[in-house]
């Protein structure tokens, strides 16, 4: 079978279109370069996955050519349904149905998630005795979810952007007899202090990775 694929959910960075929770402080032009440097760091961060196969799961339709470009070499798959739940059930589908061994998918929005974490899930997606991997947010909803095989209950009707994602995947779960490993919980950046909370971070960091929200945040803003 072809290795675990790894799909990074991903918006075009379109001013008015992603980030606007941090406007202000930031304008919806600055929210929009901050994405994308989101993606350009995590897009950095995937690729040096050992055993990974690599993808992005994209939105809108037009917006394929940018993400060629920006991410040569991985597979493009283009997000399709009515919400997050279809649009993450759908992809992660496509991907399976290719022949991978399992697929993960995880947000664009957790520029300093370790790596470890990744590398982890890949290795606990194909653990016979494992269903569903979780990635844990610290807000209630999860960066990474990975499966062998879609389960779409767990998708549907789901009551994303609030607290309830990570329980009630879990709950889910449970009343289907799946069993669910979690990895790790972190942040990712939705709000204002998310964003400062970001910022000190990096400020108190060592350089590295992630290198273009790094650039952007302490040499571009205030």
């Amino acid at each position: 079978m072809r290795p675990v694929a790894v799909a990074i959910m991903a918006k075009a960075p379109s001013a008015g279109e992603v980030k606007t929770r941090l406007c202000p402080p930031l304008s919806l032009a600055d929210a929009a370069e901050l994405y994308r440097s989101f993606l350009l760091d995590k897009i950095e961060q995937v690729r040096s996955l050992s055993t990974a196969s690599l993808a992005i799961a994209y939105t809108p339709a037009e917006a394929r050519a940018f993400f060629a470009e920006v991410a040569p070499g991985y597979v493009l798959v283009q997000q399709q349904g009515a919400d997050l739940g279809d649009r993450l059930a759908n992809s992660l589908g496509e991907l399976l149905d290719q022949g991978y061994r399992g697929a993960l998918a995880i947000d664009s929005d957790t520029p300093t998630l370790p790596l470890g974490f990744l590398q982890r899930a890949l290795d606990l997606v194909v653990t016979p005795e494992i269903d569903v991997v979780l990635g844990p947010t610290e807000d209630g909803g999860y960066y990474l979810i990975g499966l062998r095989a879609v389960h779409r209950e767990l998708f549907e009707a789901m009551a994303w952007s609030t607290g309830q994602v990570l329980p009630e995947t879990i709950r889910r779960a449970d009343a289907k007899g799946l069993s669910v490993a979690c990895l790790p919980p972190w942040y990712d950046i939705d709000t204002p202090d998310d964003l400062a909370r970001l910022r000190m971070a990096l400020a108190a960091s060592d350089g590295g990775a992630p290198r273009h929200t790094r650039k952007f945040l302490l040499e571009r803003t205030n």
